[in-house]
């Protein structure tokens, strides 16, 4: 599984981005999709998480802020951020899990103050 993800860049802190990941297979055949983030000098840390059938997991920090949201028929998750903060500055990676792992090259996300 091939992941693109695309949607980063640097916005003021307040802000909102969309991040979106695409696979190159059906997302229907993927169990689980994330989103993940490593900020300099810190290890990479899960944000958001999507099963097929809907349940979601985020991280206590960006709980109320962050949604993960997934389209199966263009094979595409998302991660809608808003109210963005300076340390939400990092490296964000799309991931399948199916069984194996499946890691997109990173977008870097950069909040400034």
């Amino acid at each position: 599984v091939q992941l693109q993800a695309s949607g980063g860049g640097l916005v003021q802190a307040g802000g909102s981005l969309r991040l979106s990941c695409a696979a190159s297979v059906s997302t229907f055949s993927i169990n689980t999709m994330g989103w993940y983030r490593q900020a300099p000098g810190k290890q990479r840390e899960l944000v958001a998480a999507m099963t097929n059938s809907g349940r979601t997991n985020y991280a206590d920090s960006v709980k109320g802020r962050f949604t993960i949201s997934r389209d199966n028929a263009k094979n595409t998750v998302y991660l809608q951020m808003n109210t963005l903060k300076p340390e939400d500055t990092a490296v964000y990676y799309c991931n399948a899990n199916y069984g194996m792992d499946s890691w997109g090259k990173g977008t870097l996300v950069t909040v400034s103050s």
